[in-house]
């Protein structure tokens, strides 16, 4: 697995973006990149023909895919910056949107040494705060469903907030603020053809649009 500061940071931040979309089950393709990093397109393509140049990607019908090398760096990066949510979140007590935005820092410059002794003291999490699987862990994936997927009465405990909602502006703080947390328990208590819907948890009423709620992942 490849070493932190072997690669620019900018090709790491391509290449867990390519995982990210993958693990997400988003087509891989610039647009996707682009709406991702919030980046001009003429950029990502420039990116696009650097990564294929170190042998990160290939680039088959406008599908990236990382090659073994990519997906390594890929995978690193992630682990990183899930272990650092954990420590930000579980020690030092940020929300999630901070630990989310600062994690994007330290994953760049964290050493084999500092990942380890981390998640040793965190006691070696399998997911980040927001459920997503932290790579090199012991993780085993539950049988999990959509949100949307739900009828009125169901109950639910969710599961996983997948990457694609943690980079939609104002709507981690919303969820944490809602207690729609990995681990907490809820009920579906209206639901509408376009997805919009309504559940009880901790004793509280929330609303969830149809974007959201097409992405989170609950065990019913």
């Amino acid at each position: 697995m490849p070493v932190s500061g072997e690669h620019h940071p900018a090709f790491e931040e391509y290449c867990e973006c390519i995982f990210e979309l993958q693990e997400d089950d988003v087509d891989v393709i610039q647009a996707r990149i682009v709406e991702r990093l919030g980046v001009s397109r003429p950029a990502v393509s420039e990116m696009i023909r650097r990564l294929e140049t170190e042998k990160l990607i290939t680039v088959d019908r406008n599908t990236i895919r990382l090659t073994t090398t990519g997906a390594s760096l890929a995978q690193q990066v992630v682990r990183r910056h899930r272990l650092a949510e954990r420590f930000l979140t579980d020690v030092l007590g940020l929300s999630w949107a901070e630990a989310h935005h600062e994690a994007g820092r330290w994953e760049h410059v964290m050493s084999t040494k500092v990942e380890v002794a981390m998640d040793h003291l965190l006691g070696s999490p399998t997911t980040c705060p927001h459920g997503n699987p932290i790579p090199g862990s012991h993780y085993e994936a539950p049988d999990s469903r959509r949100l949307v997927d739900l009828l009125v009465g169901d109950s639910f405990t969710v599961s996983r907030i997948p990457e694609e909602l943690e980079f939609t502006p104002g709507l981690l703080d919303f969820l944490e603020g809602a207690s729609l947390l990995p681990g907490r328990a809820g009920t579906v208590t209206a639901s509408s053809p376009d997805g919009t819907m309504t559940v009880e948890v901790a004793g509280s009423h929330v609303g969830v649009g149809a974007f959201a709620s097409a992405r989170i992942l609950v065990t019913a």
